[in-house]
């Protein structure tokens, strides 16, 4: 049974929460999130606190509803505070650039590589080789870092590429005779 998903979520004063079936919207001021949930998962918001239960009361069903406890819970965090994440361009001539919400990579191949970043998403330049990504969904937010991530991963030789602000690369040693 999953211990997560009997911890109830204590809804904020500010955020304005609508289940409808397996629908969940939250809002605050102007920034909405919405999302699909399993329909193995009772949802109940009573007095701005949300349960999870399982419809069926086996394993698989608590594993369930511990995961929809968590995308609710991260989709609260998202609307209240917010997502960021910091990449890092590590090597000579490589640079970041943001115009119009268009990124444009100059990462050692003969053109620049153009990424439009997603609406919800927002990017900043602090220099030449660090951009931090801002967004209220975890998801897209995580998935626009790993597709930018992904033109340049970092390499275990001499640890050129993009990597995240957190990440620890393991440098190899060259190859001997």
């Amino acid at each position: 049974m999953s211990r997560i998903a009997k911890k109830l979520i204590i809804i904020p004063d500010n955020i304005k929460i609508i289940v409808n079936k397996q629908v969940v919207s939250l809002s605050n001021n102007n920034k909405i999130l919405v999302n699909t949930f399993s329909k193995d998962v009772n949802i109940i918001v009573n007095n701005n606190k949300i349960f999870f239960k399982p419809k069926i009361k086996c394993k698989n069903g608590w594993a369930q509803a511990g995961t929809v406890r968590s995308l609710v819970n991260s989709m609260i965090i998202g609307i209240t505070k917010g997502f960021k994440k910091k990449l890092i361009l590590f090597g000579i001539g490589y640079k970041f650039s943001i115009e119009n919400n268009i990124l444009h990579l100059m990462i050692g191949f003969s053109h620049t590589i153009l990424y439009t970043i997603p609406n919800g998403i927002t990017g900043k330049c602090l220099n030449q080789n660090e951009i931090i990504l801002k967004g209220i969904n975890k998801q897209l937010l995580g998935q626009v870092a790993a597709d930018i991530r992904s033109y340049r991963p970092p390499e275990p030789y001499k640890g050129k590429g993009i990597r995240y602000d957190d990440e620890i690369i393991k440098i190899k040693e060259t190859k001997k005779k």
